[in-house]
């Protein structure tokens, strides 16, 4: 495997990463939460892809895999999911 393309996916999914946690970690709102996961998952495909072409980094490969799964959750729940209406207050 040509050895740049295996250095752009490792560090295009270790920054990735930061950047996403970064952006949830600020708590910027829940679409912006939403779009964080989206690149928490293209982190993770880089790092699957790395980590199953680099001899002797399947760990990463399957550990992304767990946090890809995590990361479409995060996207669902953020951004797909519609949220039930609140309910009003009110007295009687």
């Amino acid at each position: 495997m040509n050895q740049s393309l295996l250095d752009a996916l490792q560090y295009y999914g270790a920054a990735a990463a930061t950047i996403a946690a970064l952006i949830v970690s600020l708590n910027l709102g829940e679409r912006r939460t939403g779009w964080a996961f989206v690149i928490f998952v293209t982190s993770s495909i880089a790092l699957i892809a790395w980590g199953f072409l680099q001899p002797d980094s399947a760990g990463i490969g399957w550990q992304n895999v767990a946090l890809l799964c995590i990361n479409l959750i995060g996207v669902y729940s953020h951004l797909i999911r519609k949220k039930p209406a609140a309910k009003e207050k009110g007295g009687s």
